[in-house]
């Protein structure tokens, strides 16, 4: 083991990549344990760093340790290997709490333990497999030792062709939603070929531009997607998850935005309840006021007509009074119970007998 260690890595002068490696893992895995025992609030361990009310995210230290690793690495000589391969430890080590915490510099929000938090993972592992494949030996786009030659031979036309052609095939493969086969297919070419080839995932780019919601190769990537797709996310989350804890917290917008939703519910209520009492009120008073309205025209039309009655007796004991030439005490005490105030009216004059034709 140590004389395969001491021909693959020191001899072909990966020491300082296999120092960023390891400081990358273990750092990653350390930070890990760190920040999910402060999640479960485990007794007699540290909490969170904080200046003030500012809570200081390790993605701050990674980027102090990446710029002092890179720029320590930069000023050391290569004949230091020592010194060479400390700063990559120390790369490495920043690297690790950067992409730890790279959904946070994605989405500009504390979404770490959200669902959005697991693009940090994702990334993390990114890095590990490239990382892998290049302490491996293996190049990018295929060539491990070629060389292009400046003197614009054949070599040279063939690895610029090849370059260019991966590249393509590369974006084609991630805009079909294929992050893994175009990132991984960037040291074996011939994943690239496959990934260009294949049906795009649904809801890719690739997808919504050239693939119609009714045509085959849509169906067919649906089909793709529920049969193979989604039980390798489920097991890629569930490593994630046992890795690095479980993302299932609410994210922050999430959450203002069921609470607006639910300030908005609660003010149509109170504007419901508010119509409802302004209705009900205004049928109340409507009742009330007919109720009143047609008391009182009741009232009034009993008043006209006892008036109508008090004063037809009393018209008629005055005329009958007018008529014999005297007002009869009766007939004034009646007129004063009965209420009569209209002044008296004048006596009929009696009708002129019809004189008879006297004989001669």
């Amino acid at each position: 083991m140590i004389d395969l260690f001491r021909h693959r890595i020191v001899e072909t002068g990966r020491l300082p990549l296999f120092g960023f490696f390891t400081a990358f893992i273990l750092t990653f895995v350390l930070t890990r344990v760190i920040v999910r025992l402060i999640r479960a609030n485990v007794s007699g361990w540290f909490g969170n760093v904080r200046a003030g009310d500012t809570h200081v995210h390790h993605v701050v230290f990674g980027v102090v340790l990446m710029l002092v690793g890179g720029v320590a690495s930069l000023a050391t000589p290569d004949a230091y290997v020592a010194l060479d391969c400390a700063a990559a430890v120390v790369f490495g080590a920043g690297s690790a709490l950067v992409l730890d915490e790279f959904a946070l510099l994605l989405h500009l929000s504390d979404v770490y333990w959200t669902e959005k938090g697991r693009a940090s993972v994702d990334a993390v592992f990114v890095a590990i497999a490239v990382t892998g494949l290049l302490l491996l030996g293996i190049r990018p786009f295929g060539f491990a030792d070629a060389v292009p030659d400046p003197a614009g031979s054949a070599l040279a036309r063939a690895y610029f062709a090849s370059t260019v052609a991966n590249l393509v095939l590369a974006v084609i493969t991630l805009l079909k939603g294929k992050i893994w086969t175009g990132l991984i297919g960037l040291f074996l070419p011939v994943l690239l070929v496959v990934g260009a080839i294949r049906v795009a995932r649904p809801g890719s780019p690739w997808s919504r531009w050239r693939y119609a919601p009714d045509s085959r190769k849509y169906q067919r990537a649906v089909h793709r997607e529920v049969r193979f797709r989604r039980p390798l996310i489920r097991a890629k989350i569930w490593v994630q998850e046992f890795i690095a804890g479980r993302h299932d917290l609410i994210p922050p917008e999430l959450l203002q935005r069921s609470a607006d939703a639910a300030e908005r519910a609660r003010r149509r209520r109170v504007a419901r309840a508010a119509r409802k009492a302004a209705a009900r009120d205004r049928r109340r008073a409507q009742r009330r006021t007919t109720a009143r309205e047609q008391r009182r025209a009741a009232a009034r039309e009993e008043r006209r007509a006892a008036g109508r009655g008090r004063r037809s007796v009393a018209d008629r004991l005055q005329r009958r009074a007018f008529a014999r030439g005297r007002t009869s005490a009766t007939a004034r005490r009646l007129t004063r119970r009965l209420g009569a105030d209209d002044p008296p009216q004048p006596p009929r004059p009696p009708h002129p007998r019809r004189k008879l034709p006297t004989r001669r």
